[in-house]
């Protein structure tokens, strides 16, 4: 390394995406628990700062797809990785499902979280609400976890570097012991990534971790940038499912900060290792055809237009169904128009599944905003929080009408539920988790439980009759 460039002296730290964000961005979440626990022991032998396990979507994916408990996943990895900090990701009043829960919900689903092994809790808010994400934090640091506040990262006429300084503040205030920038588009860009993590450096006291991703081909060069800039830790992914939507590779940056002041100390035999495990995962994903070899290639086009990986596939989807593929390019035009009409709200679950899907609506209807899914509508009216920058009224009134906007932190009209959701999971549910899980997915759990807790021999029939009837 040249003389020339500074680096801050620091042993430059990673959490490994490999088991939670990598295949969720390229292959749908559907990685199984049997084609982790292979590479467990060599995982726990690394030395990363964490590795990402656990929350975003792969607890709807467990019970959806897998069949597969969510918590019993969380127990097994626990027991399999002993030595390194587990992580998940939350969305502060969401949790992991698609609506605000009410306070003592989100309270008994972090501590359950932390009882069964969780280490850190990445909290953010879609719209950098703080108020939508006060009672996960508290939650957090009450039960002894790591508290891990993440800023939502977009670009837009109200988002500025002084805007994210001010957030990072804010949360430090509020309890985090980490603050993470949550670039989930890769948006930022190498020469903001340096300004914006120098700034940041110099206002807040806890450690910075940044999340990014490789769709728009810049993650490895946001890195160098971030690590010059004293950043603490970031988030990689073992080569076999990294890159492109997925998060830049390890393998890669432990090789390009070895010998330098911020040498991570990993040993890239052992990251070998574990990379050739995946290697054969990644190849099964991709015959079953869970992981499509476009999620691979760099799009600078999300520079232009801020789609998330996630998103595209989603839009892509819908306009299958509505047999209108052809409109792909309109759709991706469309997207940027609705996000300024809707108060630039940044795109990461669930308001960039709200702006698609109204945007795919706008389109394929022939017509704009003639209809609102009811989403949209209570996006507009305030109930997921505050929405970042000036809305267009007359789209608003138009979704609304005479409805009054809320204006106050929207779980404040939740009453406490805890309650009605034991009631009604109490058919299926056997464990405080189980009756979490139908609390999240009230469609998808209680099926997944019934069949859970089937006697053994109903199980056998059923296979038997299932074969037959083939």
């Amino acid at each position: 390394m040249s003389s020339t460039i500074h680096m801050p002296e620091k042993k430059l730290m990673i959490t490994d995406t490999i088991l939670r964000d990598a295949h969720q961005s390229q292959a749908a979440t559907r990685m199984r628990l049997e084609d982790m626990l292979p590479a467990c022991e060599v995982l726990d032998s690394i030395g990363y700062w964490s590795l990402e396990c656990w929350g975003g979507a792969t607890f709807d994916a467990c019970m959806r797809f897998l069949n597969e408990d969510p918590w019993e996943r969380l127990r097994t990895l626990r027991k399999a990785m002993p030595n390194t900090k587990l992580q998940m990701l939350l969305r502060g009043q969401n949790l992991l499902g698609y609506r605000h829960y009410a306070d003592d919900v989100v309270e008994a689903f972090v501590g359950k979280s932390v009882e069964n092994g969780i280490d850190v809790v990445r909290v953010f808010d879609a719209l950098n609400d703080v108020r939508n994400m006060e009672v996960a934090l508290k939650s957090v640091k009450k039960y002894g976890a790591l508290c891990e506040a993440a800023i939502s990262y977009t670009t837009s006429p109200v988002h500025s570097d002084d805007y994210f300084v001010e957030l990072a503040v804010q949360l430090e205030q509020m309890g985090a012991d980490t603050i993470c920038i949550k670039d989930m588009a890769n948006l930022l860009l190498p020469a903001n990534t340096y300004t914006l993590i120098s700034k940041m450096k110099e206002k807040v006291s806890v450690p910075i971790h940044l999340h990014t991703h490789n769709t728009t081909g810049t993650g490895d060069m946001v890195y160098m940038m971030a690590a010059l800039a004293g950043v603490d830790i970031v988030d990689c992914a073992l080569s076999p499912l990294s890159n492109g939507t997925a998060q830049p590779a390890t393998e890669a940056l432990v090789a390009a900060f070895a010998g330098t002041p911020r040498d991570t100390g990993l040993d890239q035999r052992v990251l070998g290792q574990a990379a050739k495990h995946f290697k054969t995962v990644a190849q099964k994903l991709q015959d079953e055809g869970h992981l499509n070899p476009k999620v691979l290639r760099v799009d600078p086009n999300t520079l232009l237009y801020q789609v998330p990986g996630g998103m595209l596939s989603n839009l892509l989807s819908q306009l299958k169904q509505a047999n209108a593929e052809d409109k792909f390019e309109e759709v991706l035009q469309e997207v940027p128009r609705v996000r300024k009409d809707f108060g630039y709200p940044p795109l990461v679950t669930p308001t960039s599944q709200i702006v698609g899907s109204q945007a795919v609506l706008n389109v394929v209807g022939g017509q704009r905003y003639r209809m609102f899914p009811k989403e949209s509508k209570m996006l507009l009216r305030g109930e997921y929080g505050r929405l970042p920058g000036e809305v267009n009224e007359e789209i608003r009134q138009k979704a609304v009408g005479g409805e009054s906007i809320i204006t106050c932190r929207p779980a404040d009209l939740l009453a406490p539920e805890m309650d009605k959701i034991r009631a009604e999971a109490s058919e299926y549910a056997r464990t405080d988790e189980d009756i979490l899980s139908c609390a999240m997915f009230p469609q998808v759990a209680p099926d997944f439980l019934k069949r859970k807790y089937a006697p053994p021999q109903e199980e056998q029939v059923h296979e038997i009759t299932v074969a037959w009837n083939r």
